[in-house]
């Protein structure tokens, strides 16, 4: 059983060993997508995106909208089915909480490792594409109130 212990922690080892040379690549991939300090990606970003996205579904969705638009996200649809815009608002603050916790938990875990590049990497690409989705809604929910 011993021999067992000693073997896996080898094998951890030598993968420790064969990620450090990458980390420094997905810092620089991190740094190069989003250069500013991580935490104005979550103050600065993400929850005004989150903001104009829920306004500009408003927009579109709310009294005088318009009558062809919708809501394209299964759980946003849900919510806005079920218990209207303050249940989307519900739902919105669920899914931030949800990748907030994720980007950070991702962040955390990898700092603990020692592998900051990674940890930087994790929380800049858990939270960017959640950022360009939104932009691309308020777009569209915005095209759609004023056609």
């Amino acid at each position: 059983m011993q021999a067992l212990f000693v073997r896996a922690r080898e094998r951890i080892k030598k993968s420790v060993d064969r990620e450090r040379p990458l980390e420094r690549y997905a810092l620089a991939v991190s740094r190069y997508l989003w250069p500013w300090p991580e935490r104005w990606l979550l103050l600065i970003v993400v929850f005004p995106v989150a903001l104009l996205d829920y306004s500009s579904t408003y927009l579109a969705l709310g009294p005088g909208g318009n009558p062809l638009a919708y809501e394209s996200g299964p759980l946003a649809s849900w919510a806005l089915g079920k218990g209207g815009f303050g249940a989307l608002a519900l739902m919105d603050v669920a899914e931030l909480l949800f990748l907030a916790g994720l980007a950070g938990g991702a962040r955390f875990a990898y700092r603990k490792a020692g592998f900051p590049g990674f940890a930087r990497a994790a929380f800049v690409l858990t939270l960017l594409p959640y950022c360009v989705r939104a932009l691309w809604a308020t777009w569209t929910n915005v095209a759609l109130a004023l056609s």
